[in-house]
């Protein structure tokens, strides 16, 4: 065993050293697999090839907000070298640590402030957002339930990435990419709260969520939430998903007379891999590896998600 984690703690180390000198002269947002019209939208971006000076348990932005991120749990040991495309070499691991017991080891990522994250004020009133990168199951999914004392009682969701609400406490969020029990049947989701406190709209695709997520291919994904409209959509390798709103009615409260944006208040934060990103509880764990997370200021359409996934994919 001592000599597994010292080869993986030389592993770790050589990893940092070759990324630090990388991030000594960032290409920052509008470099190497971001579509250039995206790149105004493009509010944060994290390829976890940035850690951040004297703190490799962090991961910089390359977007515009230039909101860095904790990797919980795991911190440095949860990049990996397995790029998703050609342009990326490492990617973040996410995984459940302690399935049999209650407490907080999940290695996720993301950022949280209790007041809202004032670099997240992009989402703030917004009109629309996107959610997208590259996802790949590594493992048995969805998890155990390490919050229940039945030994075979698993999570009813396995999380991915999303931006929080202004009022979460860590896991009622914005906009999401999740794969959730719909009808009592896993399937993978945009999940949307257009007001804060209020009921969330879910649009699930039709397609079998491990078809569209085989444990050890590279997939992206990407989520589009058009607050104004009450529309939402879900990409897979570029490709539109057919699928359905789960919710009936009006949960986005659209009825009344516009226009209709986001709740006025700033995000309180971000979660990737799981929720309660300021790491105080532990709900719907991926084992799944994530890379090029993009978070954007706008619902962008067919087209762009199309040449984004071909733009990233030849780079």
């Amino acid at each position: 065993m001592r000599s597994r984690r010292n080869t993986v703690t030389a592993t770790v180390a050589a990893l940092l050293t070759a990324l630090t000198t990388t991030a000594a002269t960032p290409s920052g947002a509008g470099a190497g697999p971001v579509l250039p019209s995206l790149r105004p939208h493009l509010a944060a971006y994290y390829d976890f090839e940035h850690p951040v000076p004297g703190n490799p348990a962090r991961e910089r932005d390359l977007g515009f907000a230039r909101t860095d991120i904790d990797l919980v749990g795991g911190g440095a040991r949860t990049r990996t070298y397995d790029g998703a495309h050609r342009g990326s070499r490492v990617s973040l691991q996410v995984r459940q640590v302690a399935p049999d017991a209650k407490g907080n080891d999940d290695w996720k990522a993301g950022v949280y402030g209790p007041s809202g994250v004032p670099t997240l004020r992009a989402f703030n009133g917004v009109d629309g957002m996107t959610v997208m990168g590259w996802f790949k199951m590594t493992g048995p999914n969805p998890a155990l339930n390490s919050n229940t004392a039945a030994p075979d009682d698993r999570y009813g969701a396995v999380g991915l990435a999303g931006v929080l609400s202004g009022d979460s406490d860590g896991h009622a969020v914005r906009g999401l990419l999740e794969i959730i029990e719909v009808g009592g049947e896993l399937r993978l989701v945009a999940l949307g709260r257009r007001v804060d406190g209020s009921a969330s709209q879910t649009f699930a695709a039709s397609e079998d969520w491990r078809t569209l997520l085989p444990v050890g291919e590279w997939v992206f994904l990407a989520a589009t939430f058009d607050f104004g409209t009450g529309a939402m959509a879900l990409y897979r390798n570029g490709r539109r998903l057919a699928g359905s709103y789960t919710v009936p009615g009006d949960p986005w409260d659209l009825a009344g007379p516009g226009p209709h944006r986001a709740s006025p208040t700033d995000p309180r934060g971000i979660k990737i891999g799981g929720s309660f990103p300021q790491n105080t509880a532990e709900r719907n764990p991926c084992d799944c590896r994530m890379d090029s997370l993009m978070f954007l200021d706008s619902a962008v359409g067919d087209d762009r998600i199309r040449a984004q996934y071909r733009w990233s994919a030849a780079r």
